[in-house]
């Protein structure tokens, strides 16, 4: 229902008007009279009416100084204003003022009943006009923003659509800034060096930034000023001259966002800040690649945890990206799905294993979390593994130093003759042999030494047949295991025919 107050020094009017109108039968409801224009002032102040009736002279503020003043306030409200005989300079200036309506005293019914018509009439235009421009506003940010999530996506592919929806006034963007947000948006203020147009992209918050004038540093400003109030974080990627460039502005906003998320840090993340973290020296995992072989291998949960453990430390104190910690925990986890692999799992066992989850985790504890998962699901099939048959690899090992115990067969050739890692060969062979592959050689090599002693061989000549060329190695060699040397047990064992 409209609200409306009547303003007049004559108080028979006021209650004339207050009683005959039959006000609610126009949907009004008549909120308050007023004698004087400073009474009047307080009232409108305070109920907020949508048409005022106003005589044009009162005591304290006459009434177009009233409408002046309320116009700058509240510019919807409608005014009609009552006029005395020859004030036609008064009621050049009330229409001057945008006065609905203007009726000359004396007011009878049929004048006001007649003024109401036409102002409800206005209104209702007016209100049909502002609901369909507010539609259509809505319409078109809704459109702006699909198109600039568009540009953001497809980059110049899209420009000219963009441009389309934007409106002549594109060719006022000198530059183009995008800004990301972890969860919701932080309201910034517009101002006349730029625009915003705010973007969600799934669960992905973004303000793109289109630069009016690139000297002023009014949106530094603004960044700066939300930093000190926020505690999460949010990332903006480089400003760019041409709209083409948005997209690399968007991932480099994604990337500096996930970057603030990663280290937990607060306040405003810039790309600047996070390029030349990938440049450090290359990241020495080969003792973390070992545990985790060993680990694996063994079955030793807590051993595999405390590395895990480690490494998420020694991240953090060197300040490495995302994408670099990525980068090295996808290592550790194709390195634990090939010892999966080596000890028989089959593709189907390892289907739950998905390295490119990584790219979908934010934070430090998430990615760390998650490599323990999985390392932790490769490890409880090591522990299956462990109770199963010899591993293949290992019995052809075994068959090839039976026959080829007197070569140099150093571990590298032994793990590439059945394609294996070296560090996992010996692991692999130590754990289902109980005994390290050198060892292992070492005995064949020292069985066949006493066999051909036995027969009568020279020793120089044993030592080269068995593999070893260092006569003094294999006499210290056989004498640590047998008790005596070369000499000695080929004398003390050697029947002559």
């Amino acid at each position: 229902m409209l609200k409306a107050v009547i303003f007049d020094d004559e108080h028979i009017v006021l209650q004339g008007l207050q009683q005959i109108i039959e006000w609610e039968r126009y949907g009004i409801e008549l909120v308050g009279t007023a004698e004087d224009g400073l009474a009047a002032l307080q009232l409108v102040r305070k109920c907020k009416p949508d048409i005022i009736f106003t005589d044009i002279r009162m005591p304290g503020m006459d009434g177009l100084q009233l409408i002046e003043i309320v116009a700058a306030e509240a510019p919807w409200t409608m005014f009609i204003v009552f006029s005395g005989f020859n004030e036609f300079e008064y009621v050049r200036r009330a229409i001057g003022l945008g006065v609905v309506d203007y009726l000359e005293k004396p007011v009878t019914i049929a004048k006001i009943e007649e003024s109401l018509g036409r102002t409800i009439t206005k209104i209702g235009k007016e209100q049909a006009f502002s609901e369909m421009k507010t539609k259509l506003d809505e319409s078109r940010e809704k459109l702006l923003e699909k198109s600039t999530l568009d540009l953001l996506l497809a980059g110049g592919q899209v420009e000219q659509e963009w441009k389309d929806t934007f409106g002549e006034e594109w060719a006022n963007v000198v530059a183009v800034t995008v800004l990301a947000f972890p969860d919701k948006q932080i309201p910034l203020t517009e101002h006349s060096s730029y625009c915003i147009v705010p973007v969600a992209n799934g669960n992905q918050q973004l303000a793109v930034v289109l630069h009016r004038d690139t000297s002023s540093n009014a949106l530094d400003e603004e960044l700066i000023s939300i930093s000190g109030l926020i505690t999460g974080t949010f990332g903006s990627g480089r400003t760019y001259k041409s709209i083409n460039d948005a997209s690399r502005s968007y991932r480099e906003a994604l990337r500096a966002l996930r970057y603030g998320q990663f280290l937990e840090q607060s306040g405003w993340v810039r790309i600047v800040d996070v390029e030349g973290r990938d440049e450090q020296l290359p990241l020495d995992l080969s003792s973390q690649e070992e545990t985790v072989i060993v680990s694996l291998r063994m079955g030793d949960r807590d051993w595999l945890c405390q590395t895990i453990d480690d490494l998420k430390v020694w991240t953090e104190g060197q300040k490495l990206t995302p994408e670099r910690v990525e980068q090295e925990l996808v290592k550790l986890m194709y390195l634990g799905l090939e010892v999966a692999k080596e000890m028989g799992c089959s593709p189907s066992d390892l289907a739950d294993i998905h390295p490119l989850e990584l790219q979908h985790l934010n934070t430090r504890d998430n990615m760390f979390l998650w490599l323990r998962a999985k390392l932790e699901l490769l490890l409880s099939w090591a522990n299956g593994a462990r109770r199963t048959p010899r591993h293949p690899a290992v019995e052809k090992v075994l068959m090839y130093m039976n026959e080829h115990y007197g070569e140099d067969l150093s571990l590298q050739d032994l793990a590439q003759y059945v394609g294996l890692n070296p560090t996992y060969f010996s692991l692999l062979f130590k754990e289902q042999m109980e005994i390290s592959y050198i060892k292992y050689l070492t005995g064949i090599r020292i069985e066949r030494a006493k066999a051909m002693l036995k027969e009568g061989y020279r020793v120089n000549e044993v030592s080269e047949k068995v593999g070893y060329l260092n006569y003094r190695h294999f006499t210290e060699i056989l004498k640590k295991m047998v008790g005596t040397t070369p000499g000695q047990y080929r004398d003390a064992h050697h029947t002559k025919k």
